[in-house]
């Protein structure tokens, strides 16, 4: 008998223990890291523009490479043209400098796979690798920004003058709408903190297109606009970007 009660009390403290270990295992579980994305004008990558010195490091016209501030090298991403859906799957290159009005940099290759139109270059890049890391720049912070809902790395949006290329085929199809664009400032969850941001861009600029619109519920988006030319929308950039704001993204109306 008492061998007998040894034996179930040496058999609970087995079961006792890998239990604990099942514990331990179930602590280790993978994080699952934030995705990434952002909408607005990329850049098509010429040799002109590193000899400008807009773009510091070079990219071949065949690769599908592209520069993305926020985004780890080797992160993988996809491209998307959202004027007409069309994506393709691309790999972030070394960390490059770009004027802050881009959110992205891209190839003649990737430009003519996505059938970009150059005049309005609108298109969303986003991770698809769970392991994606973000380079955070240095920030200003104010205190009615911390109940935004979704925070991401400062992006940029802008068209310039791409020299033109072989391999980008432009058609002559007409958009189906007109340039308009908004540019989404971030989303609150109370609309007095959005208030407070509205009041401080009113008093360190002069833009006056303001606008808090109730998405869905405890989601207030800020935004400014709407732009009807790419010079307005590139001047009140430069004045919105002096505020440090962490993700501003272009909404196509």
């Amino acid at each position: 008998m008492k061998c007998n009660f040894f034996l179930i009390i040496f058999f609970i403290f087995l079961t006792s223990c890998a239990n604990q270990n099942l514990s331990k295992k179930s602590v280790l579980e993978p994080t699952i890291f934030q995705k990434y994305s952002n909408n607005g004008f990329t850049l098509v990558y010429s040799d002109d523009l590193y000899k400008n010195k807009l773009v510091n490091k070079k990219l071949q016209d065949r690769d599908l490479f592209v520069f993305q501030r926020n985004l780890k090298k080797n992160t993988t991403v996809k491209i998307t043209n959202l004027l007409n859906n069309k994506s393709v799957i691309a790999t972030v290159k070394s960390n490059s400098k770009y004027p802050n009005f881009y959110n992205s940099v891209i190839t003649a290759r990737i430009a003519s796979e996505i059938e970009l139109d150059l005049k309005e270059p609108f298109i969303s890049i986003e991770s698809v690798d769970q392991n994606s890391v973000f380079y955070a720049g240095k920030a200003k912070t104010f205190e009615e920004e911390k109940n935004v809902a979704n925070k991401a790395p400062v992006e940029g949006v802008n068209i310039v003058n791409i020299s033109k290329s072989d391999e980008i085929k432009q058609k002559d199809t007409k958009l189906t709408k007109k340039f308009n664009y908004i540019i989404k400032i971030a989303n609150f969850y109370y609309e007095d903190s959005a208030n407070l941001v509205k009041e401080r861009i009113m008093s360190e600029t002069n833009i006056k297109k303001i606008n808090i619109v109730k998405t869905a519920k405890n989601n207030f988006r800020l935004s400014i606009g709407p732009y009807k030319s790419i010079e307005k929308l590139r001047k009140d950039f430069d004045q919105i970007e002096s505020l440090y704001f962490e993700n501003l993204e272009l909404i196509k109306q």
